[in-house]
């Protein structure tokens, strides 16, 4: 059995941790933008910006300069100048609705479908085939096929996030399922309880946390594709922002991106955490 760790314990171990890395990094950043280096080629430095083209200097932010970004990012995150001019808050909450659509989607369609493929053997061999074929598929392989038949790149999004999401919530729902204890199928027909009273008042509450496990597993990976299926459909949201930034050759905003995009997937995560404690028991 693993040993309880004290909370204050481990976070101050992981504020040490972040303390040496920032520091060494601008440690580094510093010792680079003050050494004296042989003269950088006219071309590459146009393509990497005024620092590279003095000598030595290299093009990556300090993290104290990501911090006064950061800052000034933050002070209006929701503004929006024009079509390519919308803060990072904005952004965010685009590869949200489209994450939250595609992610809804699936769940409407994996969880009643994998209760049918738990509760028949025979529709889970007939179907096996067709989801070992299509599950190991890239989601974005399917992007230019949506892109073709949709003709609308945000609905294309969408539909990328839900062929991701559906199966790891159809798997785990039919294992889920098909994993009911016998005993307890026996109690319900034993007390003459129809089909739609076994499966919501004994195959759910059993199932529900195997369910919630994909669900989980699902919503890191629509998090994960919508980064690159936005930065292949452009127009908004924060894996486009990424892109344009890397255009514009703001290594500070990519960075800041990344802490954002990692933050936000953190948080849903942790949402569908709680849900797994909530739906959570024990014998």
């Amino acid at each position: 059995m693993q040993q309880q760790v004290s909370f204050w314990r481990a976070a101050a171990l992981s504020l040490l941790i972040l303390a040496v890395f920032l520091g060494g990094w601008e440690a580094a950043i510093r010792a680079a933008t003050t050494a004296s280096g042989p003269p950088v080629d006219p071309e590459y430095a146009a393509l990497m910006g005024q620092a590279a083209a003095q000598g030595g200097q290299t093009a990556m932010p300090a993290p104290s300069d990501i911090a006064k970004r950061l800052f000034e990012l933050l002070r209006d995150p929701f503004y929006v100048r024009g079509p390519n001019d919308q803060g990072i808050g904005v952004q965010i909450a685009y590869s949200l609705l489209r994450v939250g659509a595609g992610f809804l989607l699936a769940a409407a369609v994996a969880i009643p479908l994998g209760f049918l493929i738990g509760m028949s053997p025979l529709l889970n061999a007939a179907l096996n085939p067709f989801i070992q074929v299509l599950r190991p598929v890239s989601p974005l392989a399917w992007m230019p096929l949506a892109l073709y038949s949709i003709k609308d790149s945000s609905i294309s999004a969408v539909f990328v996030i839900f062929i991701c999401s559906i199966w790891p919530m159809l798997l785990n729902t039919a294992f889920g399922v098909a994993s009911v204890r016998r005993e307890w199928m026996n109690v319900g027909r034993t007390l003459e309880a129809g089909p739609w009273r076994t499966a919501t008042r004994i195959i759910l509450p059993a199932a529900a946390p195997t369910i919630v496990t994909g669900m989980r597993i699902s919503i890191g990976i629509a998090w994960l594709v919508i980064v690159a299926a936005e930065m292949l459909v452009g127009g908004t949201g924060i894996g486009y922002w990424v892109w344009n930034q890397w255009n514009n050759l703001s290594i500070a905003d990519i960075v800041i991106a990344i802490l954002m995009i990692g933050l936000v997937g953190l948080a849903l995560d942790r949402l569908l955490g709680l849900l797994a404690r909530a739906v959570a028991w024990t014998e």
